[in-house]
């Protein structure tokens, strides 16, 4: 097929730059590289190490070349989930938001050809994630925000996250949920089991949390997208429905089966196998898959584009994966 413009949805940064202004204004944060192997690195926040990071995670021009390499286009730019800081200080993690979201926003000024952007917010605060949100959208340009799965611990059905959704819904806002401080750690220490199974374990408790909590009923304009193929919910949706029919429990905040609500959700391509991918594209339709990598990560992939265009299905439907459908949610934020 032709090379149809390629967006990645699912990419995460902090620069160099952006590390620096941190320590300066939010020394608590620390964060610091070190470097292990050429052009790998070790990166501490606020006092935890992660390894690997490499180049690209923090230089741009090291980014663009990978991006080139990769057949994609485009990058739809997000804090590294290292930086959500919601177990810090409220007002600290407010003013690393500020400073990251102006960064993301730099970036996208500075290379309009191949970046969009979406937010970090300081969600263990509400009121300043909401008036952050709208900063970042009125104010930024950004098109929405990216969130934990989980608020140190809080389902994201609590009430007190409404005042986010509220204005999120007020904008037709993109809402990247990306796991973090995953359930069942105590049961997953071993074997990477955090990330294997605990990723997409968390991601699933996220969008059950939004579907049975009645988050998605409430405020439909949010356009909610859930990495890594949408954890375990695209291939367990026909469990939930069972469950809302035969028990009482499931029907407490949602009065309509969960089928319907379920099909708002998009899912990104980041399976890591071309008969699950082509299960997602088959059961969900291609408008509900974005191409998505998980860049610069180990656990992402460099082959994203390449993986949409070997895929069975027809050419419109590609062309839908690899920009159709994020070009439009981006384009319907306001």
């Amino acid at each position: 097929m032709p090379n149809p413009l390629a967006i990645d949805a699912h990419a995460h940064i902090c620069t160099e730059e952006t590390m620096n202004l941190l320590n300066k204004e939010v020394p608590k944060v620390a964060s610091g590289l070190k470097e292990y192997e050429k052009d790998v690195f070790e990166w501490t926040v606020a006092g935890v190490p992660y390894r690997p990071l490499p180049r690209g995670g923090f230089d741009i021009e090291q980014r663009l070349k990978d991006m080139k390499a990769s057949e994609v286009d485009m990058q739809v730019l997000s804090n590294t989930p290292q930086t959500f800081l919601y177990n810090q200080d409220a007002g600290m993690t407010k003013a690393a938001c500020i400073i990251q979201n102006d960064q993301i926003a730099k970036h996208v000024r500075d290379y309009p050809k191949s970046f969009y952007g979406i937010a970090t917010l300081p969600m263990q605060d509400p009121k300043a994630a909401a008036d952050e949100l709208e900063r970042a959208i009125s104010k930024l340009n950004l098109k929405g925000m990216q969130i934990g799965s989980n608020i140190n611990g809080k389902n994201l059905d609590e009430p007190e996250f409404e005042p986010v959704w509220a204005v999120a819904n007020q904008h037709n806002a993109f809402c990247m949920v990306h796991p973090n401080n995953v359930a069942g750690m105590d049961r997953l220490r071993k074997y990477y089991l955090n990330n294997l199974i605990g990723n997409p374990l968390d991601t699933t408790i996220a969008a059950a949390s939004l579907v049975f909590g009645g988050v998605i009923d409430r405020f439909p304009n949010i356009r909610f997208y859930m990495v890594h193929g949408g954890g375990f919910v695209p291939y367990q949706a026909g469990r939930w429905q069972h469950g809302w029919h035969v028990r009482p429990e499931p029907k407490v905040n949602l009065k309509v089966p969960p089928a319907e609500t379920i099909r708002t959700f998009y899912w990104d391509t980041i399976l890591h196998s071309k008969p699950q991918l082509e299960f997602l594209v088959k059961e969900w339709g291609a408008a509900k898959v974005i191409l998505g990598s998980d860049y610069p990560y180990d656990m992402g992939t460099f082959e994203c584009a390449r993986q949409v265009k070997a895929l069975s299905c027809g050419e419109l439907d590609k062309v839908t994966m690899l920009n159709g459908i994020v070009q439009k949610l981006l384009a319907g934020v306001k």
